[in-house]
């Protein structure tokens, strides 16, 4: 923009040091007025710029801070934040129970400083005067407090304060929102009806008081009274009592000193036996010294004696015990070499006969291999021939068993009688045979036949008779 108006300087011909001057004279108005369109705002009060300022609102409000204020389509104007006190004198306004009273108080409002209630403020209160802005809230408080009397009964406005001061806050604040403002203090300097039925109350709470200090001070002279009475009392009590003690005192103090003779004579005799027991004791203590004394020299004198007998007597012997032990100890390590010898002997000879034995009995493992071969590997066949090999030995036992039995004599008692025709003596005579297993029997055990030229003839049962026969020729004999 300075380069545009230097060029149409110079193209109407002026010099160029004369234009120059003129475009910082431009400039530094500019900036002058710039500076002055930035508005800043003191704590007291809230800059309302209104005009193009946008979001949709009306006017803006800035409180403790400061704004550009642009020139033409935007202006701005200051809300004074002071607090104004408005006196309002409530007359002839009815109560709850239709009772006329005079409310004379005092309120003191302000602009608020709240967000949506400034922009109220800003929307009905700018450009106003100050007692333009009195006369307006001052209507609205006369209204609600109005209101707020014709919602309560005399006693509660009368005796709770309280109460009726935050009803009236209440309704008068939120109605003063609505224009911008707020409410900061309300004093009620006084309530007064027509009728005087405060001043009844008035009188009656008087009269309650003067009667309650009356008999406040009835009741404390009665109080009095019986203190002073109580004090009489105490007082005569306290002397009896000091006396009683001071009589109990003598008397404790006279049964202290009896104590203290009876203890004193206590103490002497304890006293008095305490050293005739010490002197028992002292004596008694000399004497068990002295046979303690007599004791320590005859266990002396007994043990130098038990001391020479062990040098004449017990060291010969426990040297002959010693002598002793060492022979005995050499008689048994001799017997005990001598018995490992002879083990040794043993086990030489058991290991020799057991290798004796072992190559016998392998021997006849190989034997008996030899004659199961040659019978063709049949085992029966071969224990056949080892039996008939042993028979000559077998038969040689059989005849030994009985070749020694002598038979000096065989008495025999029979009557003749017998089970089956046989007689008792035939019985025995039969049962006895038989119990020498026969030739053919043992053969029969070894698995083998004997040949018949060898077997005989079998004989018949007849050896009853005989036998019966030789009972009756030994009986008629």
């Amino acid at each position: 923009m300075l380069k545009f108006t230097l060029l149409q300087i110079d193209g109407f011909g002026f010099a160029g040091p004369i234009g120059l001057v003129i475009a910082i004279l431009f400039i530094f108005i500019l900036l002058i007025t710039l500076i002055k369109r930035y508005k800043r705002c003191p704590s007291d009060r809230i800059l309302v710029v209104y005009g193009k300022v946008g979001g949709g609102q009306s006017a803006k409000c800035i409180h403790g801070g400061a704004a550009f204020i642009f020139p033409v389509i935007q202006d701005y104007e200051f809300l004074d934040l002071t607090p104004i006190s408005i006196e309002v004198n409530l007359v002839n306004a009815l109560s709850k129970q239709n009772i006329r009273v005079n409310v004379p108080s005092r309120f003191t409002i302000g602009v608020s400083t709240e967000p949506g209630v400034m922009q109220n403020a800003a929307e009905r209160l700018l450009g106003l005067a100050m007692n333009d802005v009195q006369e307006l809230a001052k209507e609205i408080i006369f209204g609600q407090l109005r209101l707020v009397v014709a919602s309560m009964d005399i006693e509660e406005i009368n005796s709770d304060r309280d109460k009726f001061l935050t009803n009236i806050s209440q309704s008068v604040e939120s109605e003063l929102k609505k224009v911008g403002l707020k409410l900061i203090n309300v004093n009620i300097t006084d309530i007064v009806d027509e009728s005087g039925y405060i001043e009844a109350l008035g009188k009656e709470a008087a009269a309650h008081a003067i009667n309650a200090a009356r008999k406040s001070v009835a009741e404390k002279n009665r109080d009095g009274s019986i203190g002073e009475a109580n004090a009489v009392q105490d007082e005569r009590t306290q002397v009896a009592a000091a006396n009683a003690q001071a009589v109990d005192g003598e008397n404790t103090a006279k049964i202290a000193v009896a104590n203290s003779d009876s203890l004193r004579r206590q103490r002497e005799a304890e006293a008095e036996r305490v050293a005739i027991a010490s002197e028992k004791v002292q004596s008694a203590k000399a004497l068990e010294e002295s046979y303690a004394a007599e004791k320590e020299a005859e266990i002396a004198r007994a043990e130098r004696e038990r001391s020479s007998q062990m040098a004449d007597v017990i060291v010969p012997a426990e040297i002959d015990k010693r002598k002793v032990e060492i022979d005995a100890e050499a008689e048994a390590e001799r017997i005990r070499r001598k018995a490992k010898g002879e083990a040794d002997a043993i086990l030489f000879k058991a290991q020799a006969e057991a290798k004796g034995l072992y190559e016998v009995l392998t021997k006849q493992a190989a034997g008996l291999d030899q004659i199961v071969q040659a019978a063709g590997n049949d085992s029966q066949n071969a224990a056949l021939l080892l039996i008939a090999d042993k028979l000559p030995e077998l038969v040689k036992l059989q005849s030994e068993a009985i070749k020694n039995i002598k038979i000096d004599k065989v008495t025999v008692w029979e009557n003749g009688g017998g089970k089956d025709g046989k007689t008792s003596t035939s019985n025995f005579i039969s049962g006895m045979y038989n119990a020498v297993p026969p030739l053919q029997e043992m053969f029969n055990m070894a698995g083998m036949q004997l040949p018949d030229y060898l077997k005989g003839k079998e004989l018949p049962n007849d050896d009853s008779k005989i036998i019966e026969e030789d009972n009756s020729s030994s009986k008629e004999k």
